[in-house]
């Protein structure tokens, strides 16, 4: 038995915008997403220039491994749920990625598979439970939610902007060369992901203690002793932690093989989710019918939701190709910065710049009561996203003989991309803690990523039907197969944000009291 003066209601009765835990979650993401993107941000160039896969391969192994990335954080919620709690699957999930990145640091050309699904199965464990207990400082009626998933929402993209930069030019040779053997470029930059993961668990290790009853396992209950203290009562199931460990472990060879074998992951694609539907409507059941309207809303934004990161996911894939073999390397005429760097990192900037200003903007027009609401705002996402495809498609009419294009214009359509995710994904977090009851909060955040993974899946399914011409393709025939595809993905974003503004009604309705 443990004391903690800290309870639920004081933590949440906290005075000013923020609650200083916030601050403590905010930097513990924020070193997670660097090690994240810094990952992701290497794996399709590392399979196609290292590895030495087709474009075409490159483009589906991404999808897949990025679907597993997501569909874990499903399984990885639900165990936080029913098991672990949100701080020691954390604290497991961490853990992997650490181990994960040190075998890519090793030798990341001998055990890439091996690595990256350590780093799967860990990023399933750790995501979905750090934006739960987000959620969780806030009571059910706090208008400050929204903000405080906005500030949470900017670490991420700090810790994307660092890690999306630097590890992908550390390992092309373009950054801290002169301090780097030439052959340890690639393992330098997996290693950085490893310290950087490190720094994020060390943090949350020190944030648990100001956190109360929040996160804990729900093998464990909150009581108030006769001297007033608040305590924790454990009761014992450790076994099933274990079996958790045991069983996370044992998977990782199953993820090795379908990862690297993409047939197996269109299987894993077909399955999970009907299986996850059937799960949810067997939940609904069990609650009132007010209730499971706001789950059918919120299923509307996970559907819409994988269309969006369908197109938006581009960035690791068909766009990291495309940065790599059709891009300059100069911003204005006179900064310069590797293409890939640039791809990878242009959004997290513009969401830390424009981030606030969005919000300010939907506070004043909230003052004079012209608002949109939450479903319109997600359309809004599409037509801003279907925007920047255009432009995408537009590089083609900057290129020179060679087929070699302007970053400038390549980095005004990540502008116009980023105006899209404003409109979107700050509030999709934020949404499913609003919608879903409070037994179902893990599940439902779970299924919000699990949407992202089939968002990862068709990404690259997208890309590699754009790379299937590539394989011996000139610079100015891989230009035009890709910016044709854009020109597409333009078109499905525009018809998506027109219908989903046209339904907006009567997704409100059945939002109920949700704003």
């Amino acid at each position: 038995m443990t004391s903690d003066n800290q309870t639920l209601e004081n933590i949440q009765n906290f005075e000013g915008k923020y609650p200083k835990q916030l601050w403590y979650l905010f930097f513990s993401e924020m070193w997670e997403r660097f090690c994240f993107y810094g990952m992701r941000g290497m794996l399709v160039f590392f399979m196609a220039h290292e590895l030495l896969m087709s474009e075409e391969t490159a483009n589906l192994q991404y999808g897949a491994t990025q679907a597993f990335v997501y569909a874990f954080t499903f399984i990885g919620g639900l165990f936080a749920d029913k098991i672990l709690g949100f701080r020691k699957s954390l604290f497991w999930g961490g853990l992997l990625m650490i181990i994960g990145s040190l075998i890519l640091a090793f030798e990341p050309h001998t055990y890439f598979f091996l690595g990256i699904s350590f780093t799967v199965v860990g990023t399933g464990f750790f995501k979905p439970n750090i934006s739960t207990m987000v959620g969780s400082l806030y009571g059910k009626n706090d208008n400050r939610r929204d903000a405080g998933f906005s500030l949470f929402y900017s670490g991420i993209n700090i810790g994307a902007l660092m890690g999306g930069y630097a590890c992908i030019a550390i390992g092309k040779g373009e950054l801290f060369a002169h301090l780097i053997p030439n052959h340890l470029y690639w393992n330098v930059a997996f290693g950085l992901a490893a310290i950087v993961m490190t720094i994020s668990l060390i943090t949350f290790a020190f944030t648990q203690k100001t956190l109360g009853p929040i996160g804990l396992s729900p093998f464990k209950k909150t009581i108030v002793n006769e001297k007033g203290e608040t305590v924790v009562v454990h009761e014992s199931k450790n076994w099933y932690n274990l079996a958790v460990f045991v069983g996370s472990l044992a998977t990782i060879p199953i993820i090795m093989t379908m990862v690297a074998k993409t047939a197996y992951t269109d299987y894993f694609m077909y399955i999970i989710g009907p299986v996850t539907l059937l799960y949810l409507f067997f939940e609904m059941t069990r609650h009132t019918w007010e209730e499971s309207k706001k789950l059918i809303a919120a299923l509307v934004f996970i559907i819409f939701s994988i269309i969006f990161w369908a197109f938006f996911e581009q960035s690791g894939g068909s766009l990291s190709l495309f940065a790599a073999s059709n891009l300059d390397n100069t911003i204005l005429n006179t900064i310069k910065l590797d293409p890939n760097g640039v791809n990878n990192s242009a959004n997290s900037l513009f969401v830390i710049i424009f981030a606030p200003i969005v919000g300010l903007i939907w506070i004043a027009l909230a003052k004079r009561k012209i608002e949109p609401n939450t479903v319109v705002k997600f359309g809004l996402g599409f037509l801003f996203l279907a925007g920047a495809f255009y432009i995408f498609y537009a590089t083609r009419f900057f290129a020179n003989a060679n087929g070699v294009t302007s970053l400038d214009v390549f980095t005004v359509a990540y502008f116009v991309v980023t105006l899209g995710e404003l409109c979107l994904s700050p509030i999709g977090l934020s949404i499913m803690t609003k919608l879903s009851p409070a037994r179902l909060q893990g599940i439902m955040m779970g299924m919000w990523f699990l949407a992202s993974a089939y968002g990862q899946y068709v990404a690259g399914l997208l890309g590699a039907g754009m790379a299937k011409a590539n394989e011996n393709a000139t610079l100015q025939e891989k230009l035009y197969a890709y910016t044709s595809g854009y020109q597409q993905l333009a078109i499905y974003a525009l018809i998506a944000g027109v219908v989903l503004i046209g339904i907006s009604p009567l997704v409100r309705k059945l939002m109920g009291d949700v704003k």
